[in-house]
C-alpha cells in the first residue's frame, strides 16, 4: 500500500522576504538580538522581523502574524516614491527645483533660477531618471564638500577626503586620521534633498568626529561651536528621512 506524505514546508531563512497578511516581511537574524522584534524599513516600504537565531525566525513570523494592524499602520505613513519627471518639482538644499527635459547636451545640468533651480536631463521616464539623479549626487558632493572643508578649517584639521554613499540608515560617516592621515567623510547624498542647515549640520557632526571618535561632551561642545543646537536639524531628519529616501524610486 502507497503511502502519500506532505512535503515538509522550506525552513526560513536570513533574507528571505515573504508576505504575511499581505504585508511584505524581510527575514533577519541577528545573534546580537535577544528577543524576536519587528521594525519598519520605509525606504523598501517593508516590515524586517528580527530573529535571535535562524531557529526562531518561525517565532518572528508568528509575532508578525499577531502585529498585522500594527505592520499595516506602520506602512500607511510611509510617504510614496518621489518620482523624478519632466514637468515635476523637488526642493534642493531648500530650494524648489524643476525637472525638464534638455534638448540637446550642451542644455544639461542644475542652473541657478534666481528665485529657484531648474535641473535639465536628457531622456525619457528611467533614463531621465538616472541623469537626473547623477546630477543630483554631483551637486550633492560639490556642496558638502565645501561645508566640509569650512568646518575642517574651523577646527583646525587638514581637509578630508569626501565621497558619497545611498545609505538607508546612515547620513554620514567618519573614519579619523590616524597619523599622517586626514581623515574620511561620507555622507548621504540624499542630503541634497534637505534644507541647506540640515544638510550642514550632518557635514559638522561629521567634521566633529575628526577630533572625537565619540558623542560625548567634548564632542557635542564642537558640533555647538560650530553650527549651534543640533536639535531642530535632527528633528527634521527624523521626520522627513523617510520621503527623501524615496526621491527617485519607482
Amino acid at each position: 500500500m502507497a503511502f502519500a506524505f506532505s512535503p515538509r514546508p522550506a525552513p526560513f531563512a536570513h533574507g528571505q522576504t515573504i508576505e504575511v497578511g499581505g504585508v511584505p516581511l524581510r527575514l533577519k537574524v541577528n545573534p546580537r538580538a535577544r528577543r524576536v522584534s519587528l521594525r519598519l524599513d520605509a525606504r523598501r516600504r517593508e516590515i524586517v522581523a528580527t530573529a535571535p537565531s535562524a531557529r526562531r525566525l518561525k517565532e518572528a513570523v508568528a509575532f508578525a502574524g499577531e502585529r498585522l494592524i500594527w505592520m499595516r499602520g506602520q506602512l500607511a505613513v510611509v510617504p510614496a516614491p518621489t518620482t523624478l519627471a519632466p514637468g515635476g518639482v523637488i526642493e534642493v538644499l531648500g530650494r524648489p527645483c524643476r525637472l525638464e527635459t534638455a534638448s540637446r547636451r550642451a542644455d544639461v545640468g542644475l542652473f541657478d533660477e534666481g528665485d529657484g533651480l531648474r535641473l535639465a536631463a536628457l531622456g525619457e521616464g528611467d533614463i531621465f531618471t538616472t541623469r537626473a539623479l547623477r546630477l543630483l549626487r554631483q551637486h550633492a558632493l560639490a556642496a558638502l564638500t565645501e561645508r566640509s572643508r569650512v568646518h575642517a578649517a574651523a577646527l583646525g584639521r587638514p581637509m578630508p577626503t569626501v565621497a558619497l554613499t545611498d545609505a538607508k540608515s546612515r547620513w554620514g560617516s567618519c573614519k579619523p586620521p590616524r597619523p599622517g592621515e586626514v581623515g574620511a567623510l561620507r555622507y548621504s547624498w540624499r542630503l541634497v534633498l534637505a534644507p541647506d542647515w540640515v544638510a550642514d549640520y550632518v557635514a559638522a557632526h561629521e567634521c566633529a568626529h575628526l577630533i572625537e571618535a565619540n558623542h560625548g561632551p567634548r564632542f557635542w561642545a564642537l558640533v555647538h561651536g560650530l553650527v549651534g543646537s543640533e536639535r531642530a536639524a535632527r528633528a527634521w531628519l527624523r521626520t522627513h528621512g523617510a520621503r527623501l529616501q524615496g526621491v527617485g524610486r519607482a
